[in-house]
């Protein structure tokens, strides 16, 4: 008989800094940082509808993937956090910038 263990993936500590946002309420770019496992990275990325709209792709660059991976984690599930903390506004903004001035109703 073969038995099949599947690991369940925990959900990442991450956290996320917007530094920059600039847009419309139909498309914005945002750079910013995230934190995982202390360390602090940056990320580019596209929001259409705003932080808590429906789509976001964000990027990173090949050494953040490399580090990432030298850290023990996987690239794609980082970047699925990310994405789902942007999207869920699960984030740090600049002072002076609150969601309610760039969310859509």
């Amino acid at each position: 008989m073969i038995t099949s263990t599947k690991q369940s993936r925990s959900k990442l500590d991450l956290s996320v800094n917007i530094k920059n946002l600039k847009g419309t309420q139909m498309a914005a770019k945002i750079a910013g940082t995230f934190t995982v496992s202390d360390k602090t990275f940056p990320f580019t990325a596209i929001a259409f509808g705003r932080i808590g709209g429906h789509n976001i792709g964000a990027k990173i660059s090949k050494s953040t993937e490399k580090e990432l991976k030298s850290l023990g984690l996987d690239v794609n599930e980082v970047i699925d956090e990310l994405q789902k903390s942007l999207i869920q506004g699960n984030i740090t903004l600049p002072e002076g910038l609150d969601k309610e001035s760039f969310v859509d109703d």
